[in-house]
């Protein structure tokens, strides 16, 4: 099989700065998510809430997401394949969010928007091409 490789291409130990940038988004979002899930079970424990079974049930959703996430940047930071159809899957989730922060009755347009662009950034790395290079199994190239 011929190399493909363009003759000024990086050294493949060394992370693009694509990838470097997916991976500082990626921990941002785990590190808000996982202190969502703190702030969430302190109001849990110290407010009286409406209802506590939603309550629960809402900070133990928000908890599983924080620790697929945190599964998600451990898998990038080890150029584990897998993890692309994971991030993907999380930014159009998190688009969605977005989407419902800026209508409805509760409208928070700033927040939004915080969802909104890291998500779209980070589709746009993922699927960019140093970071699907980067990703690809060693026993793919010997095929």
């Amino acid at each position: 099989m011929h190399d493909t490789t363009p003759a000024g291409s990086a050294d493949p130990g060394q992370p693009s700065p694509a990838f470097r940038v997916l991976q500082v988004v990626l921990g941002l979002e785990f590190l808000a998510l996982a202190a969502v899930t703190v702030w969430l079970l302190v109001e849990l424990v110290t407010s009286p809430a409406s209802s506590l079974a939603s309550g629960i049930a809402l900070t133990i959703l928000t908890a599983i997401a924080a620790l697929w996430l945190g599964s998600l940047f451990v898998g990038l930071r080890n150029r584990r394949p897998w993890v692309r159809s994971g991030i993907v899957v999380w930014q159009v989730l998190q688009g969605a969010l977005a989407i419902g922060a800026f209508q409805g009755v509760f409208r928070v347009a700033w927040f939004g928007w915080l969802l909104l662009i890291p998500a779209l950034l980070a589709i746009t790395l993922v699927l960019s091409r140093p970071v699907t290079a980067a990703l690809v199994r060693e026993d793919a190239d010997r095929d």
